[in-house]
């Protein structure tokens, strides 16, 4: 049998053939070939135990200089109770070859200082370790930085393996701009900087996180990144109507601060129509069941499972069986038309199969890495949506978290926060646990969790470096320039110019915020990247500058009629203040701090 078979001579690159060898002659492959020749080629006596899941040893590692190495250790469970090790089956990469490189035979070598995470794929599976890679030697003493809350605790083990010190908190005025900015979307009057500043609480701060948090400006920039997620708009399918209702059900939930578990069951499970029960848009917007499937995934578990419909995840867990069977829940949407021809009734149509492409079997509705439920005679999107919004799914807590913590901090703890996968790993995934630990222990309580972040010293730190911390831009050690989004940005110019808005829909004076429709906008919203709400992705608002955006700001129709309608000057002016009293008021109007002696000199006001 050895002897004839063409297979060993062409898999091992000896005999001519138009490929290349798939492994060497004298490799375990191949002496795992030659042992299945010699007994004669025989086919599996039963059923092949399948692997349920894959383990790596060390969890971590820090390697200290340039050159270290560490041996990778893989290990597989069977469905058969049994287990082995496979390091030399898997297949390895880096995340970072710069800071850690690896062998196909598991050894790890360390290069440049930084961070690498170092996968490892077997059958469909993939897991990894992360690597912290340090100059030989390096002197590091921690500054003993102080612990708020256990965000810190979470931070500060962080930076000790990283050898860095955070850096000091902002200043008062510094933090006020910041959380306003943050949690409400407006900027300080100069009535709040004045009694703040003024304020010597040691406990300011928090009070004044509180007091943002009870604001209805707090309900409606959350109503806004929420619309984006949900795509509320006017489409074909849409009506203005039924886009109306459906923003106001989503404002009425948030400004209630009803659980995110609660609202995200009551949207996924909805039935009736578009008018009546408004979080039935839902299944409006979006027909396709494939494509429903995908959204919910992406939205609410934070995960792009798109490229399964085609193929296995070549970089994470999720297989085409996955992903058909994630999409079998929403198989059965029916929908009809209503008496009022605009609006829609989505109900349960008891009936409808999704298909798997190759073989073309009937998938059962699966929980995405769960079990298969009992859906006989029940609406499989209720089941689902129990599930997906349930302490059961290990996603749901932590994706909402990394939203929220992207939100505050500039960047997701997992970054894109909707491109979860096991190859773009959490940069502190203890910290990410902690806050899906709090935020399920909350109930669900959207504002607790925001409170905790915002009263913590991490975000909290000034955005001025020190000599351990100046090149990291992933850990949060140091706070970061962040650009407003657009909304905010046009909000922030009117309110610094008294001046107002007139938008589609809403009373003159309204805040760009509040703009219900993903299809009202304004030149200098597009301009600025405000987002369409055509897909769901996180990548639709945009936040890089770029030339349009500095010309527009510079001599653009919006700025400029501002200032000229606002006459904001004149009006100092005419109160009776010195030309130094309006410099200085101008500044805390717009960077909510006073002008230093360099500035208000160079401004010709002495």
């Amino acid at each position: 049998m050895r002897a004839k078979s063409v297979m060993v001579p062409k898999s091992a690159g000896v005999a001519p053939q138009t490929g290349r060898g798939r492994f060497k002659a004298d490799s375990e492959d191949n002496a795992t070939l030659m042992r299945w020749l010699e007994s004669g080629a025989l086919n599996d006596p039963g059923p092949v135990p399948k692997v349920v899941s894959l383990e790596i040893y060390p969890k971590s590692a820090v390697l200290d200089g340039q050159g270290t190495t560490q041996r990778i250790n893989v290990r597989a469970k069977y469905s058969d109770g049994t287990d082995r090790d496979v390091t030399s089956l898997a297949k390895f990469s880096s995340s970072n070859e710069n800071s850690a490189t690896v062998t196909q035979e598991g050894t790890v070598t360390a290069e440049k200082r930084g961070e690498s995470f170092v996968m490892a794929r077997f059958d469909t599976h993939t897991v990894g370790t992360h690597f912290i890679v340090l100059p030989k030697g390096l002197q590091f003493t921690w500054n003993d930085a102080p612990v708020f809350n256990y965000i810190d605790e979470s931070m500060h083990k962080k930076f000790k393996k990283l050898r860095i010190n955070p850096s000091d908190v902002c200043s008062d005025d510094q933090f006020l701009r910041r959380a306003t900015l943050d949690i409400t979307g407006v900027l300080p009057t100069t009535e709040e900087f004045a009694a703040f500043m003024s304020n010597n609480d040691p406990k300011k701060r928090d009070k004044l996180v509180d007091d943002l948090l009870s604001r209805k400006e707090f309900v409606e920039i959350w109503v806004m990144k929420w619309a984006e997620l949900l795509q509320i708009r006017t489409t074909r399918q849409v009506s203005y109507k039924a886009m109306l209702r459906y923003y106001n059900w989503l404002q009425a939930k948030i400004a209630s601060n009803v659980p995110m578990d609660q609202m995200v069951q009551e949207l996924l499970g909805s039935s009736g129509g578009t008018f009546a029960n408004a979080a039935t848009n839902y299944y409006q917007n979006e027909t396709n069941t494939l494509k429903v499937s995908e959204n919910v995934a992406q939205v609410f578990l934070g995960m792009r499972i798109q490229c399964t419909q085609c193929h296995n995840h070549p970089f994470d867990r999720w297989t085409m069986d996955d992903y058909y069977s994630f999409a079998a829940f929403f198989s059965q949407v029916g929908r009809k038309r209503g008496e009022d021809p605009r609006e829609m009734i989505i109900f349960n149509s008891g009936r409808g199969e999704v298909r798997h492409p190759v073989g073309n079997r009937v998938m059962q509705p699966q929980f995405l890495g769960g079990i298969v439920p009992d859906v006989k005679g029940k609406d499989r999107r209720v089941v689902m949506a129990k599930w997906l919004a349930s302490s059961d799914n290990p996603y749901f807590a932590r994706n909402l978290a990394n939203i929220v913590w992207a939100h505050f901090l500039g960047q997701g703890i997992v970054n894109e926060v909707d491109d979860v996968r096991v190859s773009n790993p959490a940069v502190n995934p203890e910290l990410l646990d902690a806050l899906a630990g709090h935020f399920t222990e909350y109930n669900y309580d959207f504002k607790k969790l925001v409170r905790d972040i915002c009263t913590s010293r991490t975000y909290q730190l000034s955005t001025q470096t020190n000599e351990t911390n100046a090149s990291d831009t992933v850990n949060f050690s140091h706070g970061s320039l962040r650009r407003m989004r657009a909304e905010v940005l046009l909000d922030t110019i009117s309110q610094v110019t008294d001046t107002r808005n007139k938008f589609a829909g809403l009373p003159l004076g309204a805040r760009a915020v509040q703009i219900a429709n993903g299809n009202t906008s304004t030149y200098f919203l597009t301009a600025f990247g405000r987002a369409k709400r055509e897909s769901v992705c996180a990548c639709e608002v945009k936040m890089e500058p770029n030339l349009s955006q500095a010309l527009h700001l510079l001599n653009g129709d919006t700025v400029q009629s501002k200032i000229l309608s606002g006459k904001l000057v004149e009006r100092l002016l005419a109160e009776g203040k010195t030309a130094p009293q309006v410099i200085e008021a101008l500044y805390i109007r717009c960077l909510t701090r006073k002008p230093t002696a360099k500035e208000t000199a160079s401004l010709g006001a002495v």
